[in-house]
């Protein structure tokens, strides 16, 4: 050790912790061929094992929510290819490997071509998402590229007639297997992307192996996806996570049938909606209706008790009762005469002397005929009188003023408004003339007309 340098001394933990940190940032994500044992489950769901190969060893775990998604049964001895990250486990001071994806050795060769093809065509922005197109919330004709008689597109179908889709549904058959497959799938979606009738495309089948599902990993099909102008849905129900026409299609469905959801949800939803407002404009209709319906039995309530043959008819009665009122009068007037004449007889009898009775007589003779003349004067003065309030009173009729050219102010709640003072400016009022209404506005700026 060199007296004039002093070399820096850590602890274990620090040292462990410089170890972990160059170890998980210089190996993010591997793959690992080796052969599996002492392979164990825990009660929680975690796996445990050892990779080997005949030179080395290197511990690995997978947790239960990887495991869970596992698409093998590992045991000893299996020859395995497995994705994960390096990681140190400090409290032991060992390394190990955490395994995210593992399947079988013959699979691991599609993997790593996968893998490769990835990130070619990921280096060329085919999975970038400036590329990507929206998916119409409303299609109207839905393509579909996949095998005629799978059960892919029945199930496809039934989902969409289930949801009560309303839409059209051309089906491009292709092959969705094997190395026959790949340049029917081509065709197929430039063939639905050239016929200018599709408003969305779907590409998928069903599950399967990867060997299966490879045609979707191939480049001839990842570019034909990435290279339609009509918006294109991939929906391969497969096992792995995903192929490459997953990253390329504008939107990914797990299955066909997830893509028919996916495609008839906004329908479903757009009704659901119109359903809403419907309810909601009826529900509006129904209050202005009974609004208007109730302000118009006010109204008619209001006209009845203001209008001018309201007015009328009551003078009428009034006119009728006076009428009778003052022949009643008349009757008792004469009865009165009646009987003072009968009184003054009785009386002329208490005075015998011929000359005075006939004087009496002659004197008395004309008075029933005045009497009935004078009475019958007075009950046509009444009358006379009668008649000229009956036509005063039409003449102070509302129809007979508003004829003589004056008009009648009301404002918004139908009361008569006879005080400018009491007006605000900008109030709306109804003014009445012989032959109709029309609205009026206040406008108390002298420089202004009134309109």
């Amino acid at each position: 050790m060199n007296d004039g340098e002093k070399t820096p001394v850590v602890s274990v933990s620090q040292l462990t912790q410089a170890i972990k940190s160059v170890l998980e940032s210089g190996f993010s994500t591997v793959w690992v061929r080796g052969e599996v044992s002492n392979f164990k489950r825990h009660s929680s769901g975690h796996l445990y094992f050892t990779l080997k190969d005949e030179k080395a060893q290197i511990s690995a775990a997978m947790f239960r929510s990887d495991a869970i998604r596992c698409p093998i049964a590992l045991r000893d001895g299996m020859q395995v290819v497995a994705m994960g990250n390096i990681s140190v486990y400090e409290q032991r001071g060992n390394y190990q490997i955490l395994v995210r994806d593992i399947m079988e050795e013959g699979l691991g060769k599609l993997q790593a071509e996968f893998e490769k093809l990835k990130r070619k065509l990921e280096a060329e922005g085919l999975f970038s998402a400036d590329r990507k197109k929206p998916i119409p919330t409303l299609p109207r004709t839905v393509g579909i590229v996949t095998s005629p008689t799978g059960a892919a597109i029945r199930d496809f179908i039934s989902i969409l007639r289930r949801r009560n889709w309303t839409g059209r549904v051309l089906v491009f058959p292709a092959s969705v297997q094997g190395k026959d497959a790949i340049p029917q799938i081509v065709d197929q979606i430039k063939a639905a992307d050239a016929c200018g009738l599709l408003d969305l495309l779907v590409v998928g089948r069903g599950g399967g192996s990867l060997e299966d599902l490879w045609c979707f990993n191939e480049e001839p099909v990842v570019r034909a996806v990435a290279e339609s102008n009509t918006p294109v849905i991939s929906a391969v129900g497969h096992e792995i996570d995903f192929v490459l026409t997953d990253f390329a299609a504008d939107r990914r469905a797990e299955t066909p049938s997830a893509a028919a959801e996916l495609i008839s949800s906004g329908y479903i939803d757009i009704c659901a909606r119109l359903d809403q407002a419907k309810e909601r404009i009826s529900r509006q209709t129904r209050q202005v209706l009974a609004l208007h319906a109730s302000n118009l039995d006010r109204l008619n309530h209001q006209l009845a008790r203001h209008s001018p043959r309201s007015f009328i008819e009551n003078r009428h009665l009034r006119l009728d009762d006076l009428a009778n009122r003052m022949q009643a009068a008349t009757r008792d007037a004469v009865a009165t005469q009646n009987r003072t004449l009968t009184d003054l007889r009785q009386r002329l009898r208490l005075y015998h002397p011929s000359q005075r009775m006939d004087a009496f007589r002659e004197r008395l003779a004309p008075l029933p005929s005045r009497l009935n003349k004078a009475t019958t004067r007075s009950l046509e003065h009444h009358i006379s009188r009668i008649d000229s309030i009956a036509i005063r009173l039409e003449n102070l009729s509302v129809q007979k003023v508003l004829s003589r050219g004056f008009v009648m102010m009301r404002d918004s709640k139908g009361k008569i408004t006879t005080d400018s003072a009491t007006l605000k400016n900008r109030q709306e009022l109804l003014a009445e003339f012989r032959d109709g209404s029309i609205k009026v506005r206040v406008d108390k700026d002298p420089q202004m007309d009134l309109f």
